[in-house]
């Protein structure tokens, strides 16, 4: 009995010690793609800035970089474990650790155990807790950004002449129709509003001087009804009811990357409801999701690579054949979220698949070399 205590206290202390150094290499990494990136970005921030004629303070553009950086860095995570458990197995294997763990008996499925626990739980940390960060750090530098170089974006604008908007509201299906959205899409110029009963039936055409939006409505201001049946009447105030509130909206104004894992659920149903198109929320959601797992899969991938001890040689090769790998696997996740995209393939399968189709792969491969 007090054998096996100690059996089970060591391999305990060996997990934790594993576990340890698979996270500070992992992070190590993290930070070094986050140097990297915050110098590329504030480099662009500086190019774009020479393209206004007025001057942008330096120290906005630094700020504007550092806000923007988590929500990039989010895209370097894979990467960071991947190559980061590349180079803790490398060491281990150079300094002769697993062969030692290997004569005692332990198997690779034991000493991947504790890399595949600390990828799995960083991937829950960066999903639940990190993106909320992230994404309010993306938003708030996008207004920054806004008020630094004078732009405003809305989904409400359009590349052609005047906005569209559909939408299911408590009174029944409307069409809106804008010529000008300003104030980030909270009012509309020139409006033209065509209300629906719950049968699709057409039953007023508003014309307006301008809409703005409240909670829940949207404010008609000097509009004409032309009712089914009746003339035109002249209102100084008309109200039509929506889904989308004004926080929602400038919410939506940003990128994908503005908005939290925790809200995204929320902006689907939102933008179903108001006739935008969902699917970038939907993958978005998904990739989020997936998230634990596709960091396992890195792990898995750079086992495959990096397990073979330094007296078999082609050590550098067989890393660099894990790098690659891994980029080959970006590139395929990117294919499938630009498929999904295009409504090619459902946003579940854009981020689902690759992950299994990868994890599948490394582990027949490891499979083979362990067990086979």
């Amino acid at each position: 009995m007090r054998t096996q205590m100690q059996g089970i206290s060591a391999r305990g202390t060996l997990a934790r010690y594993f576990s340890l150094r698979f996270f500070l290499a992992m992070m190590a990494m993290f930070v070094v793609c986050c140097v990297l990136i915050f110098f590329v970005d504030f480099i662009e921030m500086l190019r774009r800035a020479g393209n206004y004629t007025d001057e942008v303070p330096g120290i906005v553009l630094a700020w504007i970089t550092i806000l923007r950086l988590p929500s990039f860095s989010e895209l370097t995570l894979p990467f960071a474990v991947l190559i980061g458990t590349i180079i803790v197995f490398l060491m281990l294997s150079r300094s002769s650790e697993l062969v030692v763990l290997r004569a005692a008996g332990v198997s690779v499925w034991q000493f991947m155990l504790p890399a595949i626990v600390v990828a799995f739980l960083l991937g829950l940390a960066f999903m639940m807790l990190y993106n909320p960060i992230a994404a309010m750090a993306r938003g708030e530098a996008e207004r920054v950004y806004a008020l630094a170089f004078g732009r405003e974006d809305s989904l409400l604008k359009t590349k052609t002449a005047g906005a569209w908007l559909r939408e299911d509201g408590v009174d029944g299906p409307s069409v809106v129709h804008a010529l000008q959205a300003v104030n980030q899409g909270l009012e509309l110029n020139g409006v033209t509003v065509f209300q629906y009963d719950r049968d699709h039936g057409l039953t007023e055409r508003i014309e307006a001087r301008k809409a703005v939006l409240k909670d829940g409505r949207w404010e008609l201001q000097d509009a004409w009804v032309s009712a089914v049946g009746q003339e035109p009447t002249l209102f100084k105030s008309y109200l039509v009811s929506t889904h989308l509130t004004p926080t929602q909206v400038r919410d939506s104004l940003g990128t994908v990357f503005s908005i939290s894992f925790w809200d995204l659920p929320n902006f689907i149903q939102i933008a179903e409801k108001a006739g935008l198109p969902a699917t970038q929320y939907r993958v978005q959601y998904h990739l989020l999701l997936s998230r634990p797992f596709l960091l396992v899969t890195m792990v898995l991938i750079a086992a495959t690579c990096s397990l073979r001890g330094f007296r078999f040689g082609n050590v550098q090769i067989n890393a660099l054949i894990g790098l690659a790998a891994g980029f080959s696997f970006f590139v395929f996740s990117e294919i499938s979220r630009n498929f999904a995209m295009a409504g090619l393939t459902s946003a579940a399968a854009a981020a689902w698949v690759p992950v299994i189709i990868a994890a599948s792969l490394a582990l027949t491969v490891l499979l083979y070399k362990e067990d086979g």
